[in-house]
């Protein structure tokens, strides 16, 4: 049974979870840095190195109008001493024209977050999603939309339609992130375990 202790740093570090979400769909980019420590990493199809460039790149793609929403479900969190891993089962929706359509991609799975306590704060140290399974869908369903299939099969199951629409609108698309099942996945468990450990992040 957890005690107060860690029930205290759990409920923390979920506020943490969250507020990356609200902070990063709203453009607060102030407040979004907060979430990270200053060696943070994020881990997305289009983006992979610091997180103070993710926030800059991020808001960049704002600037210029890329639409990318997160939805949050339920998580959990392991902790051990000052470390812990998230997992939190979340929505990443995103719209953009395609081939002259404009269509919504929803993509379900789970962000993984490596947390570190530092000066009493929990904070990100690096954040991998989890791409379980997405689909793409025409915002006006009257439209017939005609996906190219070599491109569309260059992609893991999880996430080809993000990957699709990502690539269409000009972004390099990672070809190997973890999804529900795979090598991709359990080596990421590994390196989960080893950071509860003690071990150092072995980057993928």
């Amino acid at each position: 049974m957890a005690d107060v202790g860690e029930i205290d740093d759990r409920s923390e570090i979920m506020r943490v979870v969250q507020d990356w979400a609200l902070y990063r769909d709203a453009g607060d980019w102030e407040r979004f840095a907060t979430v990270w420590h200053d060696d943070g990493r994020m881990m997305a199809t289009w983006f992979q190195g610091p997180a103070a460039e993710f926030i800059e790149v991020s808001k960049a793609a704002w600037e210029r109008g890329v639409n990318i929403l997160h939805f949050l479900g339920g998580g959990t969190v392991d902790v051990t001493g000052r470390r812990a891993i998230a997992q939190t089962k979340m929505t990443i929706a995103q719209r953009a024209e395609v081939d002259g359509v404009t269509c919504d991609v929803t993509c379900t799975g789970r962000f993984y977050d490596f947390f570190e306590k530092r000066s009493e704060r929990w904070a990100i140290v690096l954040r991998q999603p989890i791409y379980e399974k997405d689909r793409m869908d025409p915002v006006d369903p009257a439209v017939r939309l005609g996906l190219d299939q070599d491109l569309l099969n260059r992609f893991p199951a999880g996430y080809r339609h993000l990957a699709y629409l990502q690539t269409r609108i000009g972004f390099q698309v990672k070809p190997d992130m973890p999804g529900l099942k795979g090598p991709e996945v359990e080596r990421l468990y590994e390196r989960g375990r080893a950071w509860l450990a003690g071990g150092p992040i072995v980057n993928p």
